[in-house]
């Protein structure tokens, strides 16, 4: 290897790009203080990006910043997956060994993914196969990753080179730019510019990170001519003449490096200097190389971006004196540079590789990538164990030799899908679908299934003797289409593999790829998918039990479950169970049996179903089961919400919100936040129903999650006659679900909401025909959890309406009504929640008639304290007081007053301005007075604090961070910081310490054990 060479080429005076620094500077700044910064600098080749970051690398490195830098890697026109974080992890292991291993405590197997010197990478579902929420779990578990090692000191990770960055690394950095939350931590990526032309991959991630707020752009322009003199200066350390400067800015157009590379020329007398083209002037230089130098330039031109010495002495067959004295000559003339780490060589700058690659001949190249792939088949230490596989598939791919390139090719696809890099991986796949025709028909015969998609049948037969086909490779590129988002692709593939199928009687096959395209029609909102599925069920009807057997009937079971409840579904989610557990699919038996219990309870078989999804979530829990977790921690608290048990739905939401976060399970925990949510507004809890919504809104990449928060949002809202604020959230949730695959549990909320928006503007008529609507179209089985809320707000609205002599409630009232009581007869009342509903919606229907009983409001609202429904048992309490006063004896109106402080009470509580309004109005024209002797004033009341804040602000008192806050209150830290600013605000103060003491001073907190945070 070659010591340290003097470079002339590289002035030693960095020049301009104040501005630039200033606002990487205060990134820098700003990380320090804990705010998360993210940068994009994009520039024309040679503008000085790397340079740029170098300077402010090493001055951060100073300031005591630890700078981990990462490089998009270029072999061939492949990029290795992860490559740039790879490195940077790397980086961050050398400099922070225990804080990385802290950080990545318990993760080990999951993040080996991206730095294998962490552990053994975790097996995927089943013995080696993909799951659905991989990749984002991987996604997440880095963010969290780099956030905990930058908590402590301020990190910098700069990826260059964006533009050759594979897409793995692409929807990573993205990732990160949309979620990092916390940390001492600065992201900054490069990119050229001039490379980006209108179908460049890397386009789509710069349009969405510049609609992100929080993404900095950073757009390098070219030197000025003074620049370009003061360059000039400190690459020749002499004041060059300013002709000479007027040549080389109108050649180099400003460009620094092509600025470099005149001075340099010029210096040395060089004719090069004078030519048209500055591709030549490169290429001049490399030509200057005696013949062992410009040999060895090509080899390392198309070697990739870093070429290891010793592989490079494997292809070059120099003897090593020749190859080191040719190494010499390059790196003197400042064409090659030592690679760091000092392993290996690299061009010094990437478009005089491409000046080189350029040039090299068809037949020069790819008997150039033959030589590197037979050195590396002959030893494969001579690259680092994590990039073998894939180079050496790049290297035989680019040899054109089909017979060892497919196997090659097959390998990586298997890598690249252990690393989720699912985009690498379906590349691979059509580059294996491209080879197979040409590969020869004695190797395809020595292939076997090399992995195993999902339930996939690898083969007809056994897979260790049945040779491979091009089936499996469809189907595994189907799947990593689905996973990685490229569904358009993925569709087109199932396509034509289900026209090959006609040819064969392969109804297993077929199956399969009809239920891959159910879900890629449904993701691409081209339908419901059901079509896709009842075709797979009728292929598999009659046929032995199998694992694709089982998943066309839990796949279906669920479907029916969200859209068709009913005994079809049953039956074939009981079928689905039976046949995953002859066949031993856990995960599928697993899935269907939450299914099962979920139509149970639907049913009315509640105690029953209840069980089978207790039992599941805990056998999830014991195994350790992440494809399944999720959905556990989702759908039990779902049916038990559903029944009205909300205080146990959220115990299991808060260990869901645990797990999710813990595993990075990120869909899946913004389907926890919403349905938390939803179970806060049940239990009175509004204020923190809305952080959770919004929490839910900020989680994962789903929209479903977040109509349901909308949702949510909207209810609250309304019951705070917050009407417009309400259409508004309604409109959100419309627009989150779409049209093109209509659910019952999410149309029937949003019709209850569009309907008491309708009677709260007062437009009955449009309350009567939304009902109608619904109506019209049936409650379908099982969804009686939806249908009685929505029964209840047509009926509270009629009843309204004739109380308040609306003269449009007149027409058609009598029928409407009649088809409401009819609705209200055949919905069932198998839980106390449901008998409730239908008490209370008779009740309504009777007062909508003229007649109120007390005795029947007395039912409703026993029905209700029984219940965890403080709004609701305020509203019927209202209704009862109503009653009463219309009786007039002097007990009925004690009963009544005591009944209308209560609910005034709980809705003040709650903000439900509606529902004071309407109790406070009612005492007055009953000339009932309301106040008592008041308790002791609430210093949080007197100073505007919510009941949220008042909690923030108790743990602000005990000395909680932010973090602290947001784990105890189950909320994000963004949003634990928002209520302190508000808390300040309120208060009149500028700091923490002020605030708690005037909490301190006003004795908010008197009667409670405040504890220091650790």
């Amino acid at each position: 290897m070659l010591g340290p060479v003097e470079s002339r080429s590289v002035s030693p005076v960095f020049v301009g790009r104040a501005a630039e620094l200033e606002t990487l500077n205060d990134a820098l700044a700003r990380a320090a203080a804990g705010e998360p910064q993210a940068l994009v600098i994009g520039g024309e080749a040679g503008v000085g990006k790397t340079r740029l970051v170098e300077e402010f690398a090493n001055a951060a490195g100073e300031g005591a910043a630890v700078v981990a830098l990462g490089g998009c890697v270029e072999i061939g026109a492949d990029g290795l997956p992860f490559a740039p974080f790879s490195t940077a992890l790397r980086a961050l292991r050398r400099e922070l060994p225990g804080e990385l291993a802290a950080a990545a405590a318990g993760q080990e197997e999951e993040l080996a993914r991206l730095l294998p010197e962490l552990g053994e990478a975790a097996p995927t579902r089943g013995a080696d196969r993909s799951d659905e929420e991989g990749m984002a779990r991987l996604f997440e578990l880095t963010a969290r990753l780099l956030e905990r090692v930058a908590a402590g000191r301020t990190v910098v990770v700069a990826l260059e080179d964006l533009h050759w960055a594979d897409a793995s690394t692409r929807h990573l950095l993205a990732y990160l730019f949309r979620t990092l939350r916390t940390g001492r931590l600065v992201v900054l990526a490069t990119y050229r510019s001039d490379d980006i032309h209108r179908r460049h991959p890397l386009r789509p991630l710069l349009a969405e990170l510049d609609r992100l707020r929080t993404v900095r752009r950073i757009e390098l322009g070219r030197f000025n001519r003074a620049e370009v003199g003061r360059q000039i200066a400190g690459i020749l350390a002499t004041e060059p003449a300013p002709a000479q400067v007027d040549e080389i800015f109108e050649r180099s157009d400003g460009n620094a490096f092509f600025v470099e590379e005149l001075a340099v020329a010029a210096h040395e007398g060089s004719c090069a200097g004078l030519t048209d083209s500055l591709r030549d002037l490169l290429l001049v230089r490399v030509e200057g190389l005696p013949e062992s130098g410009q040999r060895v330039a090509r080899i390392v031109a198309e070697g990739g971006s870093t070429v290891e010495y010793r592989l490079l002495a494997a292809v070059a067959q120099l003897a090593e004196d020749d190859l080191i004295e040719a190494l010499r000559a390059a790196v003197n003339a400042n064409i090659l540079i030592a690679a760091p780490g000092g392993d290996g060589y690299r061009f010094r700058h990437s478009l005089v590789r491409e000046a080189v690659g350029d040039d090299l001949l068809p037949g020069e190249r790819s008997r150039l990538n033959r030589r590197y792939a037979e050195a590396l088949e002959a030893d494969p230490t001579l690259v680092p164990a994590g990039e073998r596989v894939m180079r050496l598939a790049s290297y035989w791919y680019h040899a054109h030799d089909p017979a060892k390139a497919l196997p090659a090719v097959l390998d990586a696809s298997v890598t690249a899908r252990r690393r989720h890099a699912h985009s690498e991986q379906l590349r691979l796949l059509e580059r294996a679908m491209e080879l197979w025709d040409s590969a020869p028909e004695d190797i395809r015969a020595t292939l076997r299934p090399v992995d195993y998609t999902e339930v996939y049948p690898p083969c007809g037969c056994d897979p260790d003797t049945t040779p491979l086909r091009y089936l499996d490779l469809m189907a595994e590129a189907a799947v990593a289409g689905r996973l990685c988002g490229e569904r358009e692709r993925a569709l087109k593939i199932t396509k034509r593999a289900l026209h090959l199928l006609e040819d064969e009687s392969d109804p297993m096959r077929a199956a399969w790829f009809w239920v891959q395209r159910s879900r890629l029609v449904q993701s691409l909102a081209r339908g419901d998918g059901w079509k896709e599925l009842g075709t797979a069920q009728q292929l598999v009807r009659g046929l032995p039990p199998s694992e694709v057997h089982a998943e066309v009937l839990a796949t279906a079971a669920n479907w029916s479950m969200l859209r068709a409840p009913g005994p079809d579904a049953m039956s074939a989610a009981e079928r689905a169970v039976e046949y995953a557990r002859m066949v031993g699919a856990e995960d599928i038996e697993l899935n269907a049996r939450l299914t099962l219990g979920g139509l149970m309870v639907d049913a009315g078989h509640i105690d029953a179903g209840l069980a089978q999804m207790y039992e599941v979530k805990e056998e999830v829990l014991t195994r350790g089961i992440t494809t399944v977790v999720g959905r556990s921690h989702v759908n039990l608290p779902s049916a038990l919400e559903g029944i009205g048990r909300s205080q146990d739905a959220v115990g299991i939401l808060r260990e869901g919100l645990r797990l999710t976060q813990e595993w990075g399970l990120r869909d899946s925990e913004a389907w926890v936040w919403t349905n938390l949510a939803e179970s806060l507004v049940s239990l009175g809890r509004w204020d923190e129903a809305a952080d959770a919504a919004v929490n839910a809104q900020r989680t994962g990449q789903s929209a479903k999650p977040r109509g349901g928060a909308s949702n949510s949002l909207a209810h609250l809202a309304l019951a705070r006659g917050e009407v417009t604020e309400a259409a508004r959230h309604l409109a959100a949730a419309r627009a989150s679900y779409g049209t093109h695959d209509p659910m019952p549990q999410n149309n029937l909320p949003m019709a209850s909401l569009a309907l008491g928006t309708a009677a709260a503007e007062g437009r009955l008529l449009d309350a009567r025909a939304e009902a109608d609507r619904v109506l019209d179209a049936g409650f379908p089985p099982g969804t009686h959890r939806y249908a009685w809320p929505l029964l209840l707000a047509a009926a509270v609205a009629e009843s309204d309406a004739r109380v308040q002599s609306l003269s449009t409630a007149q027409e058609g009232r009598a029928a409407f009504l009649q088809r409401l009581y009819e609705a209200v007869r055949k919905l069932t009342t198998g839980a106390p929640l449901w008998l409730a509903y239908e008490k209370w919606a008779r009740a309504e229907l009777d007062r909508a008639d003229g007649r109120t009983e007390t005795d029947t409001w007395s039912d409703v609202v026993t029905a209700f304290e029984a219940l965890e429904r403080p709004y609701d048992l305020a509203r019927v309490r209202h209704r009862l007081a109503e009653a009463l006063l219309a009786v007039g004896g002097d007990d009925e109106r004690a009963r009544a007053s005591e009944l209308l402080r209560l609910t005034r009470a709980a809705a003040t509580h709650l903000g439900a301005r509606p529902l004071v309004d309407a109790t406070t109005q009612l005492a007055q024209r009953a000339r009932l007075a309301l106040t008592t002797a008041p308790p002791p004033a609430d210093p949080a009341d007197s100073l505007g604090l919510t009941t949220r804040e008042r909690d923030v602000l108790r743990l602000v008192s005990a000395g909680r961070t932010n973090r602290q806050i947001a784990e105890e209150l189950f909320i994000s830290p963004k949003t634990a910081s928002v209520h302190v600013s508000n808390i300040l605000g309120k208060l009149g103060v500028s700091g923490r310490g002020e605030a708690a003491a005037v909490a301190h001073r006003t004795g908010m907190f008197a009667t409670e054990t405040l504890t220091s945070g650790t």
